[in-house]
């Protein structure tokens, strides 16, 4: 089918416009994060406003990019929330760098569909080369080098790593059973009243039901209890249950708590369980040799994932996920249908990372982990992390000499847990007031059926004079509710 119409025009942009288009949305993107503090943190448009000023229906013909990129930044940009604000402290970042966006760039621009090692072979083995370099940069187990029976992967986000780990249990709990009779109803799993929703959607999924997730309870530290792990299990068992995933968790959304891995991978050994841990953002800070105490105990589990898009500065979406034996789930997820058949995958000399998650489809993402490790080194990425702590630790010691706030957590990395005194109404005013007035975004949680307030230093670009103004903000905002 032609691409021109009747009168031999072409729609396509052509290579001078596109090298001129695209060297003015650079200039935006480096415009825009110059500028970004100048913006209210949290977006303020209403319900619906963003989609009522957009037109109904689209254009017949073409429209000139220059107007294009005028409506990103009027109707557009007013929606939204600026996550690479230096003052965004709120969930878990999603940071992003320079040179991670340029490699986004160029992985876009060479449309690479990945899902066989034939269809391209640079974006499979820079994505073995990658994942075996964080083995070593985090000080993961070699058990997880591509070298031996596991290997590593880049999934979308660790809700999808925590699924294919809990599907590759499922299969070999079972003798990879339930993949062709369906669910076994008395399969269960494991994971603390602290764990990721992303667990109980994945049971779901997985057809095990909701009800057959046990939420294991925690300590004073909201970090998994070992002993009720293994009472739970003892019970499923006796009533004829059939125990077969646990996740662990190191860093928990809610408190950044540590789960005990040593005592949960041995119980889960000892019961057959496959073990899951959960570091999506904590992860990172084991760059550090310092941080790496967070892994004891990684060597008994089975899988393990974390985001490089939280805390590593490579944009969403990137996630490592690896795993001790990649058979068990490549076993688990493979179909090889003719249309897919070729002489690399015959050969089994390759890995097709198709059969490592659960679309089919795969982006170029190693390219932007590769062009974030090879710019920063692995010096610079330390020096950042390191820097991100200690602010997250200033701020946690002045919550901590101010008699009005408290700490309601342990404060390990770079998340802060705390509250005002005046209970939850005062604290659910306080961050409303303070996000409202968009110097800076908060969010919450409850920790002890307590509304707690939480600050996490993670953002790319966060430096000392952010938080030091986050804090006052804080104080500023206290005083003027304390005096109402």
């Amino acid at each position: 089918m032609s691409t021109k119409n009747s009168g031999g025009k072409s729609f396509h942009m052509k290579p001078g416009e596109f090298r001129r288009w695209g060297r003015v949305v650079v200039d935006w993107i480096a415009d825009y994060q110059e500028g970004v503090a100048d913006f209210p943190v949290l977006s303020k448009v209403k319900p619906g406003q963003i989609r009522d000023s957009l037109p109904g229906a689209p254009p017949t013909e073409g429209e000139g990019f220059e107007t294009i990129l005028d409506d990103v930044a009027n109707l557009i940009l007013p929606g939204v929330t600026h996550w690479q604000s230096p003052s965004f402290f709120a969930y878990f970042p999603a940071n992003t760098s320079g040179p991670s966006i340029l490699g986004e760039m160029i992985s876009a621009g060479l449309g690479v569909q990945g899902m066989l090692w034939a269809t391209s072979p640079a974006c499979t083995e820079l994505e073995t080369r990658v994942l075996d370099w964080l083995v070593g940069m985090l000080g993961l187990p070699e058990k997880f080098l591509s070298t031996s029976s596991g290997g590593g992967v880049i999934q979308d986000t660790a809700s999808s790593a925590s699924l294919c780990a809990l599907l590759a249990a499922r299969e070999r709990a079972t003798n990879f059973a339930v993949n062709d009779r369906g669910c076994e109803e008395r399969l269960v799993a494991y994971a603390s009243t602290q764990a990721h929703s992303s667990i109980e959607k994945a049971v779901k999924i997985a057809g095990l039901g909701s009800r057959n997730l046990r939420i294991v309870d925690v300590d004073g530290d909201f970090a998994m209890r070992p002993d009720d792990l293994a009472a739970k299990i003892e019970e499923d068992k006796s009533s004829g249950f059939i125990p077969c995933f646990v996740c662990a968790t190191v860093g928990t959304t809610s408190s950044n708590a540590m789960d005990p891995l040593p005592e949960i991978s041995r119980i889960a050994k000892q019961h057959g369980l496959w073990c899951h841990v959960d570091a999506a953002m904590s992860g990172t800070a084991a760059l550090c040799p310092e941080f790496r105490y967070i892994h004891d105990g990684l060597e008994l589990a089975d899988s393990y994932c974390f985001n490089p898009h939280k805390w590593m500065f490579t944009n969403f979406d990137c996630d490592c996920f690896y795993l001790a034996d990649r058979a068990a789930l490549i076993q688990t997820l493979s179909v090889l249908p003719e249309y897919l058949l070729n002489e690399a995958t015959k050969s089994g000399a390759v890995i097709d990372y198709r059969d490592w998650h659960i679309p089919l489809g795969r982006r170029f993402r190693s390219l932007k982990l590769w062009f974030v490790i090879r710019h920063y080194g692995v010096e610079g990425l330390r020096y950042h992390v390191r820097r991100h702590v200690e602010l997250a630790q200033n701020f946690a010691s002045w919550v901590s000499k101010d008699e009005r706030f408290e700490l309601a957590a342990p404060a390990p990395l770079n998340l802060v847990c705390f509250r005002h005194r005046g209970g939850d109404s005062f604290n659910q005013t306080l961050m409303d007031g303070l996000n409202q007035d968009g110097k800076l975004y908060l969010t919450h949680t409850r920790l002890d059926d307590r509304l707690t307030l939480r600050f996490c230093v993670g953002q790319t670009m966060t430096e000392a004079s952010h938080v030091e103004r986050a804090w006052e903000n804080i104080l500023d905002k206290t005083a003027e509710l304390e005096n109402r």
